[in-house]
């Protein structure tokens, strides 16, 4: 099985921090299971400052299938309604995407 890296930001707006930490203690199980049958695995979030650090790896053969399937998702959407108000895009995201992917430049197993 192949496993694809990534790796993304966005910035926590700071007066949503302890909300946003609070809401990924108990992440709903339709997120979750919606996370798993997406193909994605080894999934952080870290925070440092104001930024949100996300990693995780895609195991599928259609990423943006399964990028898209999890947008469709009712529960995910709702999940989206709570967090996305707490984050602000960075001014370099690409146009249609929320988070900012970073390029990797080193990994060894």
């Amino acid at each position: 099985m192949s496993r694809q890296r990534y790796a993304q930001v966005v910035r926590l707006k700071p007066e949503a921090r302890a909300a946003y930490i609070r809401c990924h203690q108990q992440v709903w199980p339709e997120v979750l299971q919606t996370i798993q049958d997406c193909n994605i695995r080894n999934y952080s979030i870290f925070l440092h400052g104001d930024l949100l650090f996300a990693y995780f790896e895609y195991i599928g053969s259609d990423y943006a299938a399964d990028m898209a399937k999890m947008a469709a998702d009712p529960k995910t959407q709702e999940w989206w309604t709570v967090t996305d108000p707490m984050q602000e895009r960075l001014p370099d995201a690409p146009d249609g995407s929320w988070w900012t992917p970073i390029d990797e430049v080193f990994h060894t197993d």
